[in-house]
């Protein structure tokens, strides 16, 4: 590797040493804008495999920079995606993208000239990432692979901490839910003790009840208000916990990916 290329690389790293320790949540962002840097690429990203929730899988773009910058969230079934064949032989995987075939999907992209595809993966999560070109020639040699390689390992520290991160805010709202529903039913508590006893009351007088039913009444309500606000907070920690990698709406065509 000459010397320029060199300097490049550790300033690289560097840069994600330096935003992992300030701002760990950008590191998946400052990873692919890393990668065009080191390898010369004009685009970059990273992939992420979910499943879809009817048996099947797909490819996610949780990273993207460079003329592909905009399709950040784009997703791809498995099968027309290079990214599974590259886990399914889990090294690396050299792919082209024609215009033909982008015209055919409806995507306004320039066409892959060579693009390079590593794996990674972590407790349980995989994906690829990944650099493309997109002129007249093919650009990356071993050089921009062993580069790539290194930098799959931060992706996948990157994903792990976003994975993380996200369940540690997901149990911090499940306990916070926990406590106002507590507090909620202590303060249900006592207008219901009351009611009981109104009742209580209004069924031994042989006097006119009328004001004890409506203290009775007035009890119901505000015991009905709370029981409606606790419903709610139980809808609302039933709900699924929003994904760590929000879709992205894909204004330039399909959801697609590499």
């Amino acid at each position: 590797m000459r010397l320029h290329e060199v300097a490049k690389a550790v300033a690289g790293m560097q840069r994600l040493t330096h935003v992992f320790a300030k701002s760990p949540s950008d590191i998946l962002q400052e990873l692919v804008e890393v990668s065009v840097e080191m390898c010369g690429a004009d685009s970059a990203g990273i992939t992420l495999e979910e499943e879809t929730g009817e048996g099947e899988t797909q490819f996610r773009w949780i990273a993207t920079a460079g003329k592909y910058g905009a399709f950040l969230g784009a997703v791809l079934p498995r099968a027309y995606s290079p990214c599974g064949t590259c886990l399914d032989r889990g090294g690396p995987q050299l792919f082209r993208v024609s215009k033909a075939y982008l015209d055919m999907i409806g995507v306004e992209a320039p066409p892959v000239t060579d693009g390079l595809l590593i794996p990674w993966q972590v407790d349980g999560a995989r994906g690829t990432i990944w650099v493309l070109a997109h002129g007249p020639w093919e650009l990356f040699d071993s050089e921009d692979y062993h580069l790539l390689q290194s930098l799959a390992d931060i992706a996948a520290i990157g994903v792990r901490h976003q994975r993380d991160r996200a369940e540690q805010l997901r149990q911090a709202a499940a306990e916070a839910t926990a406590a106002l529903a507590n507090d909620l039913a202590h303060q249900i508590n006592n207008p219901l003790q009351s009611l009981v006893l109104t009742i209580f009351l209004a069924e031994k007088e042989s006097a006119d009840n009328k004001l004890l039913i409506h203290k009775a009444m007035e009890d119901l309500n505000r015991l009905t208000g709370l029981v409606k606000q606790l419903l709610n907070i139980h809808r609302g920690a039933a709900a699924a916990p929003p994904s760590e990698y929000p879709e992205t709406e894909n204004r330039s065509g399909p959801r697609w990916s590499t």
